[in-house]
């Protein structure tokens, strides 16, 4: 790794070059959360997690420098390797319902009903715009990208450097059989188009809160929560960001990309009476002003009893040093979370890297949503 100088210096440079434009094309005046130059979080965010005074250039220094430093001070306690993956019953299942951590926001999720989709995908060894500075992988993903059966959708919650991969995603587009469908929130698009599609939109659905599509029987349904979006520091905020709920009849899933706690959370459970399934951040929560766009393990616990879901899955934790907790510090307090809130440990898990999620669903009706209907067919810029 390059001293920390010099990378902060070379990560500094990609970041400026990566700039957008400052003018929100999607601008609704009807819609609390537009803005002329991009978008705004619902609710404003905890008191209790006021973010040290900095100006703008410090606050990015600041970022930088974490990104940056030694990462032993955050090294885990417990082994945290990848179990080898079950590819036999990955590539052959078609009917049954299941969800393969691959690394922090990365999930292959098999419907049941022949789809496999892919959450926030991410396949390098760092989370940076640069290959030799930023938050480096602690073990390898616990699928590589030639062992994921054929990808039908890629959901991608937001554009931060973690969650959002310019080589993954142009691995993903020229997948052999066709590329995927690519579901992202307002601005992403764009982001899309002149990156990774070279400006065909024909496999892109662009998607504001509250806004459904579909793909085959599956309705996908981008959901506000608390969080905010940047690839450069002059960009902040000018691409939305958000959750996603996939709902069939026989199965529903939440997928909680980034996020803080706040009364979207609320809005959600009104809208949604229960999830058969949920993936939920529980990492990089300390220090504690971190809790204004991401969730503690005790937050994601009372987010999972708030929603009704059946079982969780704990993501976005164990890969990365995006926080200043250890990389198996959510394992210890996700445990103390479940005991104070009365939540079966089976009830919410982590799973290891490569490993796979079987559950048995309890049987659901089918429920009501009411959202607006987005194109189903890929959207244009």
């Amino acid at each position: 790794m390059f001293a920390g100088g010099t990378a902060s210096l070379a990560l500094a440079a990609a970041l400026v070059t990566g700039g957008c434009t400052s003018t929100n094309p999607y601008f609704d005046p009807s819609r609390p959360h537009h803005t002329p130059q991009g978008f705004v979080n619902n609710y404003p965010p905890d008191p209790a997690y006021k973010r040290p005074e900095q100006g703008f250039l410090a606050a990015w220094a600041a970022r930088l420098r974490n990104w940056t430093r030694d990462a032993s001070a955050r090294a885990p306690l417990r082994p945290l390797q990848p179990v080898p993956p079950d590819l036999g019953f990955i590539h052959a299942n078609r009917d049954e319902p299941s969800v393969t951590w691959i690394g922090h926001a990365t999930l292959l999720i098999q419907t049941g009903s022949g789809l496999n989709i892919l959450t926030d995908p991410v396949f390098e060894d760092r989370a940076s715009p640069v290959p030799f500075a930023g938050p480096k992988r602690h073990q390898r993903p616990g699928l590589a990208l030639d062992e994921l059966p054929h990808i039908d959708a890629v959901l991608l919650s937001h554009a931060h450097y973690d969650h959002l991969s310019l080589a993954s995603m142009r691995a993903l587009y020229r997948q052999k059989g066709g590329a995927p469908r690519i579901f992202a929130p307002l601005g992403v698009d764009r982001w899309l188009l002149r990156h990774v599609t070279d400006g065909d939109a024909s496999r892109i659905t662009r998607m504001d809160w509250w806004e459904q599509a579909r793909i085959g029987d599956l309705e996908v349904h981008l959901l506000p929560v608390q969080h905010w979006s940047a690839r450069t520091p002059w960009d902040r905020n000018e691409m939305l960001w958000g959750a996603f709920a996939l709902v069939r009849d026989g199965f529903s899933f939440f997928y909680s990309g980034d996020l803080g706690y706040s009364k979207d959370i609320a809005d959600i459970a009104a809208r949604f009476k229960r999830f058969d399934l949920a993936a939920i951040g529980v990492g990089a929560y300390e220090p504690v002003w971190y809790r204004n766009s991401h969730v503690s393990p005790a937050e994601a616990v009372r987010i999972h009893r708030e929603l009704g879901v059946g079982r969780s899955i704990g993501i976005h934790w164990g890969t990365f040093p995006m926080g200043e907790e250890r990389l198996d510090q959510p394992v210890d307090d996700l445990a103390a979370a479940r005991k104070a809130q009365d939540v079966d440990d089976a009830d919410f898990v982590l799973l290891r890297h490569g490993e796979t999620l079987r559950p048995v669903l309890r049987p659901a009706p089918r429920r009501e949503a009411s959202s607006r209907r987005t194109q189903t067919d890929g959207a244009k810029p």
